[in-house]
């Protein structure tokens, strides 16, 4: 159950009408209309920085006993966050209404899904270039003038969106729930390289994850748990469900939610292996999600805010309340829709009440205050210093986190001594931190990991994208006779508060951070620093053979 536009076949299927850069598919059999939008010039009318600057954050009293509101500035436990831009949706024709509703962030781009609200279906996709999270850059943009779009995901050069239709609309489209694949190349969406669809049960795709060869996805009433072959999009496997939500897929565990019990854990085969029940009112049609965090299982659940839940017991842990603006009253639903968690900070999207922070301090998780933004926030995912909220009929608003940089001290004093492999391995979604003193072969980290002593690698050491390694105190890498390289790879951080001697290279790719901490910090390399686009060197050290 599929559809192909290959556009070089125009007269046999399409209608294409050309205007500019700005183009209109017309797919007959299914009645569908897509207008795609490449031109720099035009997308670059949907970029504001009107609201760009310091946030707010307010206090709620029944969680400080205060009633202010403050710009947070520089001391240790605040949040001095600055919003950076937004990203206004599209509009095209009758189509005025559409919603940011979710968004999906990989290297350098923000990949962003709107739909419209109601029975009307349309929808739209944004691709966001945030090399430069500064000076973001919208480089395409596709319009569903019938078709609602509400969430995605890229993976190796294609994009993967899921939505609703109209099917009785439609000579081809079997059900409302669909799949499409889209190729992307540099940031742009090209239709003249074929686009692909597939169908599935219920009234609307709710939620796709994307993982090697194999798209899962989800749709809402009277629909289905869906494995797509990403090749050509035909259905590998598809289990019944009555009002699936969301999915998340960790370690060979697929977590769904399920509105009318709550969690349901299967296999990646689609075998069940156990339930948790939730007991909370989901709504019709909303957006609620599920991820796991470590041994925890987090919930969107609504009015009662986000539940967190043991995976090995399913008992129920914590409930993280909504908190709302004192000074701003919410003037839509207060529901959370979805949660991020970056460090020991917790962001909650709440819908008309905005976007809210929580302290995670290990056990539980403690309401601190909302940040002051416009629009109903949907969604919100974070990559490093950044959260991209997707906020309603405010679109994208950027932000930048401006976490501290604190000595790290204290977090070496409760660390355990290393007594592991001479090859040391984090990896994605780990968090590992030891003191010390060791010799490796090698160290490799996809995850986070923090070192406090003296270590040296014999080997390489890399640290691969997005990841984050900090060490306090010293490290040596290589030998002069065989010379070894520090790899920070794209987005990736080094964070160094110490001693840090490479008898070899350093070679910071793009977006790569070198960060050094404190005022006493000595680099000494041997060999050639290679640096990509956009990388911070950034802290006060002494680069005793001036390569930096």
């Amino acid at each position: 159950m599929r559809r192909e536009i290959l556009l070089t076949y125009l007269l046999a299927n399409f209608l294409l009408v050309s205007c500019s850069d700005e183009t209109t598919i017309f797919i007959d059999e299914q009645r569908q209309s897509i207008v795609e939008e490449n031109d720099p010039i035009t997308l670059s009318g949907s970029v504001t920085f009107e609201n760009a600057g310091v946030l707010d954050i307010s206090i709620d009293q029944n969680f400080s006993g205060k009633r202010v509101s403050k710009a947070l500035e520089e001391p240790a436990g605040n949040y001095p966050m600055t919003m950076i831009g937004q990203v206004l949706p599209p509009t095209f024709g009758p189509v005025t209404s559409l919603t940011a509703a979710h968004v999906y962030v990989e290297d350098d781009f923000a990949y962003v899904a709107y739909n419209t609200a109601g029975e009307d279906y349309s929808g739209a996709i944004d691709i966001v270039d945030v090399t430069d999270p500064n000076n973001p850059k919208i480089t395409s943009r596709l319009v569903y003038t019938n078709a609602d779009i509400n969430s995605l995901q890229y993976h190796q050069g294609f994009l993967y969106a899921v939505g609703g239709l109209d099917a009785t609309a439609s000579f081809t489209a079997s059900s409302n729930s669909f799949i499409t694949k889209i190729p992307v190349f540099n940031g742009v969406m090209d239709t003249n390289a074929g686009i692909i669809y597939g169908f599935q049960p219920g009234d609307n795709a709710t939620d796709i994850v994307v993982e090697k060869n194999e798209a899962f996805v989800t749709s809402g009433k009277n629909g289905s748990v869906t494995i797509y072959d990403t090749k050509d999009l035909t259905i590998k496997k598809e289990e019944a469900y009555t009002d699936l939500r969301s999915l998340a897929l960790f370690d060979n565990r697929l977590a769904l939610l399920d509105a009318d019990l709550g969690i349901r854990i299967l296999d990646d085969n689609l075998k069940p292996k156990m339930e948790i029940p939730v007991d909370s009112d989901f709504g019709l049609y909303t957006k609620r999600t599920v991820d796991f965090d470590g041994d925890k299982i987090i919930v969107a659940e609504g009015a009662k805010g986000a539940g967190v839940y043991s995976y090995d017991s399913g008992t129920l842990l914590q409930y993280i309340p909504i908190i709302t603006d004192p000074l701003q009253p919410p003037t839509g639903d207060i529901v959370n829709n979805a949660v991020a968690i970056n460090g020991e900070m917790v962001l909650m999207a709440n819908g008309g009440a905005g976007l809210s922070i929580s302290n995670d301090e290990g056990d539980t998780k403690k309401p601190y205050g909302v940040i002051q933004l416009g629009g109903s926030i949907n969604y919100v995912q974070t990559k490093g210093d950044y959260a991209f909220a997707a906020s309603g009929q405010e679109g994208l608003q950027i932000l930048k986190l401006n976490r501290l940089s604190l000595s790290l001290a204290a977090q070496c004093a409760t660390l355990p001594d290393y007594k592991g492999s001479a090859k040391l391995v984090v990896n994605r979604g780990e968090n590992a931190g030891f003191s010390g003193a060791k010799s490796f072969n090698s160290i490799s980290v996809e995850g986070s990991l923090i070192l406090c002593g003296s270590w040296t690698v014999r080997n390489d050491l890399d640290i691969k994208d997005d990841a984050l390694m900090e060490m306090n105190g010293s490290l040596s890498v290589g030998s002069n006779k065989k010379e070894k390289e520090i790899k920070v790879e794209k987005g990736a951080t080094l964070r160094i508060e110490g001693n840090l001697i490479i008898y070899g290279d350093l070679d910071l790719e793009d977006n790569s951070t070198l960060e050094f901490i404190g005022n006493n910090s000595v680099v000494n390399i041997f060999g050639e620093v290679k640096m990509g686009d956009n990388v911070n060197v950034v802290g006060n050290f002494t680069d005793v053979r001036n390569k930096l």
